[in-house]
């Protein structure tokens, strides 16, 4: 499976283990949920966490599947991360509502409420090249 496929592939499991890395190369892994959007998967977290610091730093991650504690259950691949603009994350925060049902619907509401709109943003995912 070319690593394109199996980067597409990623955006249909439940969970994601999103490895960022820092400045001296240590891995941080981080299950989020998922979404696939058409050839790019789409994540969601605060604006404020470690992760979107270091892919403002550096789009290099790794992807993987993972339970929903981030043990890897797959191999990683290697993929660019970039932030989403303010309709990106829109986008990425109403498809990871209707992927994960009743339960996406609410966090995604609750972490609104908690952080308002702009207290989260979208990361797409895409195939090193």
């Amino acid at each position: 499976m070319s690593s394109s496929l199996a980067l597409m592939s990623l955006g249909d499991e439940k969970y994601l283990l999103l490895t960022t890395f820092r400045k001296d190369g240590t891995p941080v892994p981080t299950p989020l949920w998922a979404v696939r959007d058409e050839d790019v998967i789409l994540v969601w977290t605060p604006v404020d966490s470690g992760k979107v610091k270091r892919i403002r730093r550096s789009g290099d991650v790794e992807i993987a599947p993972c339970d929903f504690r981030g043990n890897p259950t797959g191999d990683p691949v290697k993929a660019r991360a970039r932030l989403l603009d303010e309709s990106g994350s829109d986008r990425a925060r109403q498809l990871i509502g209707r992927k994960y049902g009743v339960l996406g619907k609410v966090t995604v509401f609750g972490s609104k409420l908690r952080r308002g709109k702009n207290g989260t943003v979208g990361i797409e995912i895409v195939p090193s090249t």
